[in-house]
């Protein structure tokens, strides 16, 4: 039987949407994990528990994603698409950038739930963009292109073994994670960036020489919920690779959800100016989303 004691995890779906052309699942939307951010999660005997988008075509029952952040101790939210800029008010600049609005609508709902619960949220490349946008800051909808003097962040070719420097900013939780330790190499898997950081948030991490922020954290304060997040992949860290050991980010994050645990309530109360934040964007991206598909009826 599974240890009761062991903390349960949340980690946010990434989606394929339905496809006539498909041999399997023909026509199916299916929702799925990508196997290293899992496996990354439980290395430190955490249990993962995807948490699925609770509505669509197929929808049945009354199981919110409120149920899930009241049952979990804590969400990761997962990497992938761009964010819809329309969510920070801009236009998307090319086609290719419009991003994904349906899984901006779900991740969006999913940090909004788990914020009000008071539990841990801990983002991964577009999870920190996400989490960025949802609490009023904005991005880059192409660094190469916007940031003058970026540096590729993003190699198709390469992938996940594209890496470059970043600075971590002293006095900050994660120079006290890594004491001693200014410069790090990390992976870079991203083209879009943080152009404005969302308020009470402060920069952790910035990438060498281009100044992007790579790691943001919810400023502490009495109360006040645990939210933080890096552009980089922590979960694709091998010793090999010669980047920033991913184990001081997960057992703290971990450590989190375990001090959350007695107290969920106080931290809800404390991020209700983030969260109404958070609600207002979600509010107005479903009513955007109401007013295209009554268009395209």
């Amino acid at each position: 039987m599974p240890d009761p004691r062991r903390l349960k995890i949340g980690l946010s779906a990434c989606f394929q949407y339905a496809d006539p052309a498909r041999p399997l699942f023909t026509g199916k939307t299916l929702q799925y994990v990508e196997q290293s951010i899992a496996h990354w999660i439980m290395s430190a005997g955490a249990m993962v528990v995807m948490v699925p988008c609770p509505t669509g075509e197929t929808a049945r029952g009354d199981v919110t994603l409120d149920h899930y952040a009241e049952w979990l101790d804590g969400v990761v939210m997962h990497g992938g698409a761009d964010v819809w800029p329309g969510n920070y008010g801009e236009e998307p600049l090319r086609a290719e950038w419009v991003g994904d609005r349906i899984r901006d609508l779900y991740d969006l709902a999913v940090v909004k739930a788990f914020a009000q619960a008071g539990k841990p949220v801990f983002g991964v490349c577009r999870g920190l963009q996400l989490i960025n946008v949802a609490f009023g800051g904005a991005l880059y909808q192409d660094l190469q292109t916007q940031h003058p003097g970026a540096l590729e962040h993003r190699n198709a070719t390469t992938y996940d073994q594209h890496f470059h420097e970043i600075n971590i900013v002293p006095g900050t939780h994660l120079a006290k994670l890594y004491p001693g330790q200014t410069r790090a190499r990390v992976n870079s898997i991203h083209h879009q960036g943080i152009k404005r950081v969302a308020p009470d948030f402060v920069v952790e991490a910035l990438s060498e020489p281009d100044g992007v922020p790579e790691a943001i954290r919810l400023q502490p304060a009495p109360g006040r919920g645990y939210i933080a997040a890096t552009q980089w992949h922590p979960e694709f860290h091998k010793r090999e690779m010669q980047t920033l050991d991913d184990t001081a980010l997960l057992h703290d994050f971990l450590a989190a959800c375990s001090a959350a645990q007695g107290q969920p309530r106080a931290a809800a109360r404390q991020t209700k100016a983030l969260r109404n934040r958070a609600s207002e964007l979600l509010r107005r991206a479903l009513h955007r989303e109401g007013h295209v598909k009554e268009r395209s009826a």
